[in-house]
């Protein structure tokens, strides 16, 4: 179901349209995407949100084909992802937003994440680490070694789907 409300931009105050989508993914029967798009300046913002919260939560998924990419990803704003054998983690934070991807979108994400450090280094040390990561990145992309996405959520509210995804319930100190 689609709806869609007046509001304001928060960047320079135009009127804008809130689009806020409900959708039924398996697993997920009340996932809310809100988008926020404003014509006058550009400002973009969208969020997944699942309502309600469960278990404490922690899905694992061994990358070791291409296909394996395609693993559906469904991230809530309490959920971290983690990628051990690359030492890449995505915490939730203040302006943290959900998201629904799959794994090579989560890629994408660190890979514009490296670009921003290339493209203004605090340090030579620093670039030399963002190119590594880059070239890392590129060949997680092409799946030239198996690699782990751990997607870990307190309020139980994210998900890796696919018929390879483990699940494993959690004590609320482990999270």
């Amino acid at each position: 179901m689609r709806e869609s409300y007046p509001g304001t931009c928060p960047a320079c105050g135009d009127e804008i349209q809130i689009v806020h989508h409900h959708l039924e993914i398996p697993h997920f029967p009340d996932l809310l995407i809100v988008a926020i798009t404003c014509d006058a300046c550009g400002y973009r913002h969208s969020d997944t949100i699942i309502l309600g919260e469960r278990d404490p939560v922690r899905w694992t998924v061994r990358v070791e084909e291409p296909g394996d990419l395609t693993t559906r990803v469904v991230r809530s704003t309490t959920g971290t992802i983690k990628i051990p054998e690359l030492g890449l983690t995505v915490e939730p934070g203040t302006a943290c937003e959900g998201f629904v991807t799959n794994i090579e979108g989560v890629l994408s994400r660190f890979e514009r994440a490296v670009e921003t450090i290339i493209t203004d280094p605090e340090s030579d040390d620093e670039l030399t680490a963002a190119l590594r990561m880059r070239e890392t990145l590129a060949a997680a992309r092409e799946v030239a070694f198996a690699f782990t996405v751990v997607l870990e959520d307190p309020a139980g509210n994210s998900a890796l789907i696919s018929e390879k995804a483990e699940k494993m319930l959690l004590d609320q100190g482990e999270v």
